[in-house]
Protein backbone atom coordinates (compact mmCIF):
# COMPACT_ATOMS: atom_id res chain seq x y z
CA UNK A 1 0.00 0.00 0.00
CA UNK A 2 1.18 3.55 -0.66
CA UNK A 3 1.30 5.43 2.63
CA UNK A 4 0.42 9.09 2.92
CA UNK A 5 3.66 9.62 4.82
CA UNK A 6 5.17 10.25 1.42
CA UNK A 7 2.87 13.19 0.69
CA UNK A 8 4.62 16.57 0.43
CA UNK A 9 2.11 18.49 2.55
CA UNK A 10 3.38 19.30 6.07
CA UNK A 11 0.09 18.20 7.62
CA UNK A 12 -1.51 15.06 6.28
CA UNK A 13 -4.23 12.96 7.85
CA UNK A 14 -3.12 9.37 8.02
CA UNK A 15 -5.17 6.31 8.93
CA UNK A 16 -3.53 4.82 11.98
CA UNK A 17 -3.86 1.44 13.58
CA UNK A 18 -5.16 3.20 16.68
CA UNK A 19 -8.19 4.54 14.84
CA UNK A 20 -7.08 8.18 15.05
CA UNK A 21 -5.83 10.60 12.37
CA UNK A 22 -2.72 12.58 13.15
CA UNK A 23 0.18 14.00 11.18
CA UNK A 24 3.47 12.06 11.18
CA UNK A 25 5.30 14.66 13.27
CA UNK A 26 2.77 14.36 16.07
CA UNK A 27 2.88 10.58 15.90
CA UNK A 28 6.64 10.50 16.11
CA UNK A 29 6.86 13.16 18.82
CA UNK A 30 4.51 11.31 21.13
CA UNK A 31 4.26 7.60 20.37
CA UNK A 32 1.63 5.65 22.22
CA UNK A 33 2.97 2.70 24.19
CA UNK A 34 0.47 0.04 25.11
CA UNK A 35 2.73 -2.79 26.23
CA UNK A 36 1.88 -4.65 23.07
CA UNK A 37 0.09 -4.07 19.81
CA UNK A 38 -1.87 -0.82 19.53
CA UNK A 39 -5.50 -1.31 20.43
CA UNK A 40 -8.41 0.45 18.80
CA UNK A 41 -9.89 2.89 21.30
CA UNK A 42 -12.84 4.18 19.30
CA UNK A 43 -16.27 2.69 18.72
CA UNK A 44 -16.06 3.20 14.98
CA UNK A 45 -13.26 3.57 12.46
CA UNK A 46 -12.88 4.91 8.96
CA UNK A 47 -12.62 2.35 6.12
CA UNK A 48 -8.90 2.80 5.53
CA UNK A 49 -8.14 2.48 9.23
CA UNK A 50 -10.29 -0.64 9.51
CA UNK A 51 -8.64 -2.35 6.54
CA UNK A 52 -5.12 -1.58 7.80
CA UNK A 53 -5.98 -2.73 11.31
CA UNK A 54 -7.41 -6.03 10.04
CA UNK A 55 -4.28 -6.65 7.96
CA UNK A 56 -2.10 -5.85 10.97
CA UNK A 57 -3.92 -8.32 13.21
CA UNK A 58 -3.82 -11.04 10.56
CA UNK A 59 -0.06 -10.53 10.07
CA UNK A 60 0.44 -10.66 13.82
CA UNK A 61 -1.11 -14.14 13.96
CA UNK A 62 0.77 -15.39 10.86
CA UNK A 63 -2.41 -15.73 8.80
CA UNK A 64 -2.01 -16.90 5.20
CA UNK A 65 -0.54 -14.24 2.93
CA UNK A 66 -3.54 -14.20 0.58
CA UNK A 67 -5.84 -13.16 3.44
CA UNK A 68 -3.57 -10.32 4.50
CA UNK A 69 -3.04 -9.21 0.91
CA UNK A 70 -6.79 -8.92 0.32
CA UNK A 71 -7.11 -6.24 3.01
CA UNK A 72 -3.90 -4.39 2.13
CA UNK A 73 -4.92 -4.31 -1.55
CA UNK A 74 -8.34 -2.99 -0.60
CA UNK A 75 -6.73 -0.33 1.60
CA UNK A 76 -4.58 0.72 -1.35
CA UNK A 77 -7.67 1.06 -3.53
CA UNK A 78 -9.42 3.20 -0.90
CA UNK A 79 -6.35 5.41 -0.56
CA UNK A 80 -6.00 5.91 -4.31
CA UNK A 81 -9.69 6.42 -5.10
CA UNK A 82 -10.40 8.83 -2.25
CA UNK A 83 -13.11 9.07 0.38
CA UNK A 84 -15.81 10.55 -1.85
CA UNK A 85 -15.71 7.93 -4.60
CA UNK A 86 -15.58 5.10 -2.05
CA UNK A 87 -18.57 6.55 -0.19
CA UNK A 88 -20.52 7.01 -3.44
CA UNK A 89 -19.80 3.45 -4.56
CA UNK A 90 -20.74 2.04 -1.17
CA UNK A 91 -24.08 3.85 -1.38
CA UNK A 92 -24.63 2.56 -4.90
CA UNK A 93 -23.48 -0.99 -4.07
CA UNK A 94 -20.71 -0.92 -6.69
CA UNK A 95 -17.60 -1.28 -4.54
CA UNK A 96 -16.90 -4.77 -5.86
CA UNK A 97 -16.59 -3.40 -9.38
CA UNK A 98 -13.21 -1.98 -8.31
CA UNK A 99 -10.26 -4.31 -8.84
CA UNK A 100 -8.85 -5.14 -5.43
CA UNK A 101 -12.12 -5.01 -3.50
CA UNK A 102 -14.07 -8.20 -2.92
CA UNK A 103 -17.17 -9.17 -1.01
CA UNK A 104 -15.55 -9.26 2.44
CA UNK A 105 -13.54 -6.06 2.06
CA UNK A 106 -16.54 -4.27 0.57
CA UNK A 107 -18.52 -5.30 3.65
CA UNK A 108 -15.83 -3.89 5.94
CA UNK A 109 -15.84 -0.58 4.05
CA UNK A 110 -19.64 -0.32 4.05
CA UNK A 111 -19.93 -1.04 7.79
CA UNK A 112 -17.23 1.50 8.60
CA UNK A 113 -18.90 4.18 6.47
CA UNK A 114 -22.12 3.51 8.37
CA UNK A 115 -20.33 4.42 11.60
CA UNK A 116 -20.05 0.87 12.87
CA UNK A 117 -17.02 -1.18 13.81
CA UNK A 118 -16.88 -3.81 11.04
CA UNK A 119 -17.85 -7.25 12.30
CA UNK A 120 -14.68 -8.81 10.85
CA UNK A 121 -12.53 -6.32 12.75
CA UNK A 122 -14.51 -6.74 15.96
CA UNK A 123 -13.94 -10.51 15.94
CA UNK A 124 -10.21 -10.09 15.40
CA UNK A 125 -9.99 -7.48 18.17
CA UNK A 126 -11.83 -9.75 20.57
CA UNK A 127 -9.36 -12.57 19.90
CA UNK A 128 -6.25 -10.36 19.97
CA UNK A 129 -4.77 -10.84 23.40
CA UNK A 130 -1.13 -10.63 24.46
CA UNK A 131 1.14 -12.85 22.36
CA UNK A 132 2.87 -14.06 25.50
CA UNK A 133 2.19 -13.45 29.19
CA UNK A 134 5.16 -11.43 30.42
CA UNK A 135 6.35 -11.33 33.99
CA UNK A 136 6.86 -8.00 35.76
CA UNK A 137 10.50 -8.10 34.63
CA UNK A 138 9.35 -8.84 31.11
CA UNK A 139 6.96 -5.92 31.08
CA UNK A 140 9.72 -3.59 32.29
CA UNK A 141 12.07 -4.85 29.58
CA UNK A 142 9.39 -4.49 26.90
CA UNK A 143 8.85 -0.89 27.97
CA UNK A 144 12.61 -0.26 27.87
CA UNK A 145 12.96 -1.33 24.23
CA UNK A 146 13.26 1.77 22.07
CA UNK A 147 13.61 0.25 18.61
CA UNK A 148 13.98 -2.69 16.28
CA UNK A 149 17.19 -3.47 14.40
CA UNK A 150 15.89 -6.11 11.95
CA UNK A 151 12.93 -5.35 9.64
CA UNK A 152 12.11 -5.91 5.98
CA UNK A 153 10.09 -4.10 3.32
CA UNK A 154 8.75 -4.96 -0.12
CA UNK A 155 12.12 -3.95 -1.56
CA UNK A 156 13.18 -7.53 -0.76
CA UNK A 157 10.85 -10.19 0.66
CA UNK A 158 8.68 -8.08 2.93
CA UNK A 159 5.02 -7.51 2.23
CA UNK A 160 4.68 -3.74 2.66
CA UNK A 161 6.35 -0.53 1.52
CA UNK A 162 9.00 1.20 3.61
CA UNK A 163 6.56 3.95 4.62
CA UNK A 164 3.97 1.50 5.89
CA UNK A 165 6.55 -0.33 8.01
CA UNK A 166 7.74 2.99 9.44
CA UNK A 167 4.21 4.13 10.27
CA UNK A 168 3.46 0.85 12.05
CA UNK A 169 6.68 1.20 14.05
CA UNK A 170 5.67 4.70 15.12
CA UNK A 171 2.23 3.50 16.16
CA UNK A 172 3.77 0.69 18.21
CA UNK A 173 5.91 3.17 20.13
CA UNK A 174 9.32 2.63 18.52
CA UNK A 175 11.55 5.69 18.51
CA UNK A 176 13.79 4.14 15.85
CA UNK A 177 13.73 1.23 13.44
CA UNK A 178 16.35 -0.20 11.09
CA UNK A 179 15.42 -1.25 7.56
CA UNK A 180 17.42 -4.41 6.83
CA UNK A 181 16.36 -5.82 3.50
CA UNK A 182 18.32 -8.78 2.14
CA UNK A 183 21.58 -8.68 0.20
CA UNK A 184 21.97 -9.69 -3.48
CA UNK A 185 22.97 -13.32 -3.07
CA UNK A 186 19.57 -14.17 -1.57
CA UNK A 187 17.78 -14.04 -4.90
CA UNK A 188 14.80 -15.99 -3.56
CA UNK A 189 14.21 -12.99 -1.26
CA UNK A 190 14.80 -10.40 -4.01
CA UNK A 191 18.01 -9.28 -2.35
CA UNK A 192 19.25 -5.76 -3.04
CA UNK A 193 22.06 -5.26 -5.53
CA UNK A 194 24.49 -2.45 -4.79
CA UNK A 195 22.57 -0.21 -7.19
CA UNK A 196 19.19 -0.93 -5.57
CA UNK A 197 20.64 -0.43 -2.09
CA UNK A 198 21.97 2.98 -3.12
CA UNK A 199 18.51 3.90 -4.43
CA UNK A 200 16.98 2.76 -1.16
CA UNK A 201 19.35 5.03 0.77
CA UNK A 202 17.97 7.91 -1.29
CA UNK A 203 14.40 6.94 -0.38
CA UNK A 204 15.29 6.87 3.32
CA UNK A 205 16.90 10.30 3.07
CA UNK A 206 13.75 11.70 1.43
CA UNK A 207 11.51 10.20 4.13
CA UNK A 208 13.55 11.47 7.08
CA UNK A 209 12.07 14.97 7.13
CA UNK A 210 8.52 13.58 7.20
CA UNK A 211 8.89 11.25 10.17
CA UNK A 212 9.23 13.78 12.97
CA UNK A 213 11.51 12.54 15.76
CA UNK A 214 11.16 8.92 14.66
CA UNK A 215 14.43 7.66 13.15
CA UNK A 216 14.22 5.24 10.25
CA UNK A 217 17.81 4.00 10.09
CA UNK A 218 19.58 2.48 7.11
CA UNK A 219 20.73 -1.11 7.27
CA UNK A 220 20.88 -4.49 5.63
CA UNK A 221 20.60 -8.16 6.52
CA UNK A 222 23.72 -9.22 4.72
CA UNK A 223 24.29 -12.85 3.84
CA UNK A 224 27.45 -14.54 5.14
CA UNK A 225 29.25 -16.40 2.35
CA UNK A 226 30.82 -19.82 2.94
CA UNK A 227 34.22 -18.17 3.49
CA UNK A 228 32.78 -15.65 5.96
CA UNK A 229 32.78 -12.69 3.56
CA UNK A 230 29.80 -10.36 3.64
CA UNK A 231 27.51 -10.25 0.60
CA UNK A 232 27.75 -6.56 -0.27
CA UNK A 233 30.40 -4.02 -1.22
CA UNK A 234 32.37 -2.94 1.87
CA UNK A 235 32.14 0.74 0.92
CA UNK A 236 28.34 0.49 0.87
CA UNK A 237 28.20 -1.43 4.14
CA UNK A 238 30.28 1.27 5.80
CA UNK A 239 27.64 3.86 4.85
CA UNK A 240 24.83 2.01 6.64
CA UNK A 241 23.76 2.69 10.21
CA UNK A 242 23.42 -0.98 11.23
CA UNK A 243 24.52 -4.21 9.53
CA UNK A 244 22.93 -7.52 10.54
CA UNK A 245 25.00 -10.47 9.26
CA UNK A 246 23.21 -13.83 8.92
CA UNK A 247 23.85 -17.29 7.50
CA UNK A 248 21.15 -18.29 4.99
CA UNK A 249 22.80 -21.02 2.92
CA UNK A 250 24.57 -24.34 3.53
CA UNK A 251 23.43 -24.37 7.14
CA UNK A 252 24.40 -28.05 7.40
CA UNK A 253 28.13 -27.34 7.01
CA UNK A 254 30.51 -29.27 9.24
CA UNK A 255 30.81 -27.55 12.65
CA UNK A 256 34.46 -26.56 12.20
CA UNK A 257 33.78 -24.95 8.81
CA UNK A 258 30.65 -23.18 10.10
CA UNK A 259 32.61 -21.87 13.07
CA UNK A 260 35.33 -20.43 10.79
CA UNK A 261 32.65 -18.92 8.57
CA UNK A 262 30.91 -17.17 11.48
CA UNK A 263 34.14 -15.99 13.11
CA UNK A 264 35.24 -14.33 9.87
CA UNK A 265 31.92 -12.48 9.58
CA UNK A 266 32.01 -11.38 13.21
CA UNK A 267 35.52 -10.01 12.75
CA UNK A 268 34.46 -7.93 9.75
CA UNK A 269 34.45 -4.30 10.97
CA UNK A 270 31.11 -3.65 9.24
CA UNK A 271 29.22 -6.30 11.23
CA UNK A 272 27.07 -4.99 14.09
CA UNK A 273 24.63 -7.83 14.79
CA UNK A 274 24.87 -11.61 14.33
CA UNK A 275 21.39 -12.54 13.08
CA UNK A 276 19.46 -15.72 14.06
CA UNK A 277 22.71 -17.57 14.76
CA UNK A 278 21.58 -21.21 14.52
CA UNK A 279 19.21 -20.77 11.55
CA UNK A 280 16.78 -23.20 13.14
CA UNK A 281 13.19 -23.14 11.84
CA UNK A 282 10.21 -24.91 13.29
CA UNK A 283 6.80 -25.78 11.97
CA UNK A 284 5.45 -27.27 8.74
CA UNK A 285 7.43 -27.44 5.53
CA UNK A 286 10.01 -24.94 6.79
CA UNK A 287 11.20 -27.23 9.60
CA UNK A 288 14.99 -27.08 9.75
CA UNK A 289 17.51 -28.27 12.36
CA UNK A 290 19.98 -25.80 13.86
CA UNK A 291 23.45 -25.30 12.45
CA UNK A 292 26.29 -26.78 14.46
CA UNK A 293 29.24 -24.62 15.47
CA UNK A 294 31.56 -23.90 18.40
CA UNK A 295 29.21 -21.62 20.32
CA UNK A 296 31.79 -20.72 22.97
CA UNK A 297 34.22 -19.50 20.28
CA UNK A 298 31.52 -17.63 18.36
CA UNK A 299 30.16 -15.83 21.42
CA UNK A 300 33.65 -15.01 22.68
CA UNK A 301 34.31 -13.37 19.30
CA UNK A 302 31.04 -11.44 19.50
CA UNK A 303 32.05 -10.12 22.92
CA UNK A 304 35.54 -9.21 21.70
CA UNK A 305 34.31 -7.38 18.59
CA UNK A 306 31.25 -5.83 20.31
CA UNK A 307 28.90 -7.58 17.89
CA UNK A 308 25.42 -8.03 19.33
CA UNK A 309 23.87 -11.50 19.37
CA UNK A 310 20.36 -11.22 17.99
CA UNK A 311 17.47 -12.62 19.99
CA UNK A 312 15.21 -13.26 17.01
CA UNK A 313 11.55 -12.97 17.98
CA UNK A 314 9.92 -14.67 15.00
CA UNK A 315 7.78 -17.47 16.49
CA UNK A 316 9.12 -20.03 14.01
CA UNK A 317 12.70 -19.07 14.91
CA UNK A 318 13.05 -17.94 18.57
CA UNK A 319 16.78 -18.08 17.97
CA UNK A 320 19.11 -18.69 19.78
CA UNK A 321 17.71 -21.45 21.99
CA UNK A 322 17.89 -20.95 25.75
CA UNK A 323 21.06 -22.97 26.32
CA UNK A 324 23.00 -20.96 23.73
CA UNK A 325 21.54 -17.66 24.87
CA UNK A 326 22.66 -18.39 28.44
CA UNK A 327 26.13 -19.19 27.12
CA UNK A 328 26.21 -15.85 25.31
CA UNK A 329 25.24 -14.06 28.54
CA UNK A 330 28.13 -15.76 30.34
CA UNK A 331 30.48 -14.74 27.52
CA UNK A 332 29.66 -11.08 28.12
CA UNK A 333 27.93 -10.47 24.78
CA UNK A 334 25.76 -7.58 23.77
CA UNK A 335 22.27 -8.42 22.48
CA UNK A 336 19.51 -7.09 20.26
CA UNK A 337 15.87 -8.15 20.59
CA UNK A 338 14.48 -7.94 17.06
CA UNK A 339 11.21 -8.78 15.34
CA UNK A 340 12.69 -9.78 11.94
CA UNK A 341 9.35 -8.41 10.70
CA UNK A 342 8.38 -8.91 7.06
CA UNK A 343 5.02 -7.15 7.52
CA UNK A 344 3.67 -4.41 9.83
CA UNK A 345 1.81 -6.79 12.14
CA UNK A 346 4.99 -8.79 12.72
CA UNK A 347 6.67 -5.76 14.30
CA UNK A 348 4.65 -6.68 17.38
CA UNK A 349 6.47 -10.00 17.86
CA UNK A 350 9.20 -8.63 20.12
CA UNK A 351 7.46 -9.87 23.32
CA UNK A 352 8.51 -13.40 22.29
CA UNK A 353 12.14 -12.28 22.36
CA UNK A 354 11.59 -10.35 25.59
CA UNK A 355 10.27 -13.47 27.32
CA UNK A 356 13.32 -15.45 26.19
CA UNK A 357 15.69 -12.70 27.34
CA UNK A 358 14.10 -12.66 30.80
CA UNK A 359 14.17 -16.47 30.98
CA UNK A 360 17.92 -16.42 30.35
CA UNK A 361 18.66 -13.42 32.60
CA UNK A 362 19.96 -11.19 29.81
CA UNK A 363 20.97 -7.87 31.43
CA UNK A 364 18.85 -5.03 30.06
CA UNK A 365 21.81 -2.66 29.80
CA UNK A 366 23.49 -5.10 27.39
CA UNK A 367 20.50 -5.06 25.02
CA UNK A 368 21.49 -2.41 22.50
CA UNK A 369 17.98 -1.49 21.40
CA UNK A 370 17.18 -0.30 24.91
CA UNK A 371 19.71 2.46 24.25
CA UNK A 372 18.89 5.95 22.95
CA UNK A 373 19.47 6.24 19.23
CA UNK A 374 22.65 8.32 19.50
CA UNK A 375 24.27 5.79 21.83
CA UNK A 376 23.19 3.01 19.49
CA UNK A 377 24.75 4.78 16.50
CA UNK A 378 27.96 5.52 18.41
CA UNK A 379 28.28 1.81 19.16
CA UNK A 380 27.50 0.78 15.58
CA UNK A 381 30.03 3.22 14.08
CA UNK A 382 33.06 2.78 16.31
CA UNK A 383 35.81 0.20 15.67
CA UNK A 384 34.72 -3.14 17.06
CA UNK A 385 37.99 -5.00 17.53
CA UNK A 386 40.55 -4.68 20.29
Amino acid sequence: MTSTIGAPAPYVRIPTLLGWHRDPGVLAAGPVRTGGQPRSTVSSVQPLTALRRIAFLLERELAPTYRVRAFRNAADVVLRRGEQEIADRAAAGTLEELSGIGKVTAGVITEALAGDTPEYLAKLEAAAGPLVELTADGRRLAEALRGDLHTHSDWSDGGSPIEEMALAGIELGNSYQVLTDHSPRLTVANGLTAERLERQLGVLADLASRLGSFRLLSGIEVDIHEDGALDQRPDLLSRLDVVVASVHSKLAMEPAAMTRRMLAAIADPNTNVLGHCTGKMRGGRRERPPSRFDAAAVFAACAEHQVAVEINSRPERLDPPAELLSLAVEAGCLFSIDSDAHAPGQLDWKPYGVAKAVECAVPADRIVNTWPVERLLDWARKPKSG
